[in-house]
């Protein structure tokens, strides 16, 4: 075996390490579910998973036992950060992002009263992710990556760091999938709700804490990659550019130009860096204006 590779002719995007989401909310925090569409538990219909543990939902007192608690510690988080920041102010020090809070829920039913990370009726595409991504049952020293090209989304797992040891676990053509919402009340960052043309859907998240998955970036938007024969000579030589400031570019993939929302450009290059258990492949990237400038940064394009 060997690290995944596309096919020819077919586009890498993103590659990063994946798992089922947990829940945040104070009744589902660190539970997932597995439901039909009636709300039923079928984790134990799931064709080849091993047995997994049963969630309950956290009674009310416990929720608010557990917000006294919170309440209590943030006071002393509050002095603590507070004479942090002092001491970075002096010092001139920046610090990055606006804060670790989760925001709030999107949908009540799924986020705070239930948290369903698989809803399939029998039959559909999402019962058949496998069993490896949820990390109740992933074996210790075990790894899960999402992949995602301009073709299709594929599963892979490898076990003890060894990616010569990839393994195809799943995957589904992009014709299969119907849309993907940002989920971004999470603990570790924004989550992917990946809904299939069969009605089934699944809520997907990193691992660990991300600020910026690039996975959601090819998964919500739908590809619209940019050929180098359609770009204009200024856009062409603003690529050539920034390829130029890429010290570890590998000369033998054609950096990923594509057309975001806002339409302005991405431009993605390839480096000889191998491809990490934790991270996956890391590719450093810019905006590009339609003009073929430097292009403003946008959260919503990434």
């Amino acid at each position: 075996m060997a690290t995944w590779t596309p096919e020819p002719g077919e586009t890498l995007l993103a590659r990063d390490s994946i798992v089922f989401a947990t829940g945040t909310a104070p009744a589902v925090a660190g539970m997932r579910w597995f439901r039909d569409t009636q709300r039923n538990d079928i984790q134990g219909e799931l064709c080849g998973w091993p047995e997994g543990p049963s969630f309950s939902l956290r009674p009310e007192e416990e929720k608010h036992r557990g917000r006294q608690v919170g309440l209590f510690g943030l006071r002393a988080l509050y002095v603590a950060v507070g004479g942090a920041l002092e001491t970075l102010a002096g010092s001139g020090s920046f610090l990055p992002g606006s804060g670790n809070s989760p925001g709030r829920a999107q949908e009540l039913e799924n986020e705070v009263t239930d948290f369903p990370v698989l809803w399939a009726a029998s039959g559909t595409l999402a019962r058949t992710l496998p069993w490896q991504i949820d990390p109740s049952r992933c074996p210790e020293n075990y790894r899960t990556h999402i992949i995602i090209t301009d073709r299709r989304v594929v599963i892979t797992g490898f076990p003890d760091d060894d990616l010569l040891r990839d393994q195809v676990l799943w995957e589904a053509g992009r014709s299969q999938i119907a849309c993907v919402e940002r989920m971004r009340y999470s603990s570790v960052g924004g989550e992917a709700k990946v809904h299939f043309t069969d009605g089934s859907w699944c809520r997907l998240a990193p691992p660990n804490k991300r600020q910026y998955w690039p996975v959601l970036r090819h998964l919500v938007h739908p590809p619209e990659l940019v050929p180098w024969d359609a770009l204009t000579p200024r856009q062409r030589a603003y690529v050539e550019s920034y390829l130029s400031s890429v010290s570890d570019r590998d000369s033998s993939v054609a950096p990923v130009v594509t057309r975001r929302p806002s339409g302005k450009f991405l431009i993605e290059v390839t480096t000889t860096q191998r491809v990490k258990p934790d991270l996956g492949v890391l590719k450093p990237f810019c905006f590009m204006s339609q003009a073929g400038g430097r292009g403003g940064f946008d959260p919503n394009d990434l």
